[in-house]
């Protein structure tokens, strides 16, 4: 958390305030973040002009002309819009000043977050030049997920959470997808057939575009850029409700863990 839809709220949120404006100034409060913020990144940063923002994965891309800014937002940080003036708190470790007296603040009480600078083709970056195709593109089909599971012994929960073969699904909606799908989590990704992959790439698709629509989940700390939370837990139809009964068909839903993550499915609507 925040996952792939939370991210793409944020872009969805920041980009049409920061496309086409030059950066006045950066202010890094704490540089020691998931990786070190580079010390001149202020330097390098001040006076470019923001292009376009995109989103691979959970990573937002500024791109910058001479180099692109690489945003992460760990498992607990946001990114808020907000007035220059506005006092930082203990969490606030990023602020970047636009022209307009507007600043983009990374807030990261975890800091598992991550601030950096990439010259060069941004898809060659060891961050991103191996990771699976993007869910919500033509590129993530169910013959490509059948064929790049083959022979694999390891559940569909964790080979759907596995960022060589798809990126973005993370533990909330890989959970929701699969009840969806009607696919057990505990199910060997090798033993699925085409068809129901097939299947499954629908309901990964229709999850994660459901979750943008209501603004992303918030559980804990994520907010959006206008500091507002998501609503999409409230159509949660398996995370998080162990104990209560399946909203399809009565059965008590179930918590397993599976590669130290927790794992929740209906027995009877899930095969």
């Amino acid at each position: 958390m925040p996952e792939l839809p939370e991210v793409e709220v944020t872009r969805l949120g920041i980009e049409p305030h920061l496309t086409g404006r030059c950066i006045a100034s950066v202010t890094v409060r704490n540089p020691n973040l998931r990786w070190p913020v580079p010390h001149n990144l202020g330097h390098t940063l001040t006076g470019l002009a923001i292009h376009q923002i995109t989103r691979r994965a959970k990573y937002l891309l500024f791109d910058c002309g001479k180099g692109t800014l690489i945003l992460h937002l760990g498992m607990s940080g946001s990114l808020r819009l907000m007035p220059a003036a506005t006092p930082p708190r203990k969490h606030d470790h990023f602020d970047m000043e636009l022209d307009d007296g507007t600043i983009l603040r990374l807030t990261d009480p975890r800091r598992f977050g991550a601030v950096l600078w990439a010259s060069g083709d941004i898809l060659c970056h060891p961050l991103l030049a191996q990771l699976g195709p993007e869910p919500l593109t033509a590129a993530f089909d169910g013959n490509v997920l059948y064929t790049k599971t083959r022979g694999r012994s390891a559940s569909i929960k964790e080979v759907l959470m596995n960022s060589h073969i798809v990126v973005g699904v993370g533990n909330i909606y890989a959970s929701e997808a699969l009840f969806r799908a009607g696919i057990n989590p505990k199910t060997a990704a090798g033993r699925i057939s085409n068809s129901r992959y097939e299947k499954l790439v629908q309901a990964v698709k229709e999850t994660l575009t459901l979750a943008i629509k209501a603004g992303g989940s918030s559980l804990r700390d994520y907010v959006n850029s206008d500091g507002n939370p998501g609503y999409f837990q409230q159509q949660y139809w398996v995370y998080a409700r162990t104990g209560q009964p399946c909203r399809k068909c009565g059965t008590i839903i179930r918590q397993i863990k599976q590669g130290q993550r927790s794992s929740f499915y209906c027995p009877c609507c899930q095969k």
